[in-house]
């Protein structure tokens, strides 16, 4: 394997943890309404599980308010059920045409939990990209061993630092920036 070849793979991956770590904050529901809460919600459509968003349109009216409107009449209580079972933590309230997520204002300690919630993901995202850098590391010593000139190891380690550094920086803006989204009321 060649330097490229292994810098690329691990900031491939490097790459692919922060995309998880961007869906995983969008999941924590910060005090204002998000649609991107409800992606983990699976609804029974004719027999087979589907995302919300393929059975309903998902908007949000307001700060407070997210409004989901099932394609389908049928479909409302269905949804309805989907949302109550979820981890979601907010009942939904049906009007026969739509149903609206009133999102309640979080408490001082729910905010501080959310916090400690988004440090450790970001936390174990940071792990991920040091494990990436790692295994890069690694090959390369390995490439050494099999012949590559140490001076070409040494500058592929440096550059594999470099990229995980700006990795671990792009995790700590992200997090500084959900951290301040969750605390401001």
């Amino acid at each position: 394997m060649d330097i490229t070849t292994i810098k690329k793979d691990a900031e491939e991956k490097m790459q692919m943890t922060l995309e998880f770590l961007e869906e995983t904050f969008a999941r924590i529901r910060a005090g204002r309404a998000n649609v991107r809460i409800l992606d983990g919600i699976k609804v029974d459509y004719y027999g087979s599980n589907v995302p919300l968003s393929n059975v309903a349109s998902i908007s949000t009216p307001d700060a407070k308010t997210i409004m989901v409107q099932p394609w389908e009449k049928n479909m409302l209580k269905v949804v309805e059920k989907a949302i109550m079972d979820s981890d979601v933590g907010i009942t939904p309230e049906n009007n026969g045409e739509v149903i609206r997520l009133g999102i309640p204002p979080l408490t001082e300690e729910r905010r501080k939990q959310l916090v400690k919630q988004t440090k450790q993901e970001a936390e174990d995202a940071k792990i991920s990209i040091r494990n990436s850098r790692r295994e890069g590391i690694d090959e390369i010593k390995k490439a050494v061993k099999d012949g590559l000139p140490e001076d070409m190891g040494k500058d592929g380690e440096n550059e594999l630092q470099k990229i995980h550094d700006k990795y671990i920086k792009q995790i700590d803006d992200k997090f500084a920036e959900k951290e301040k989204e969750i605390l401001t009321v």
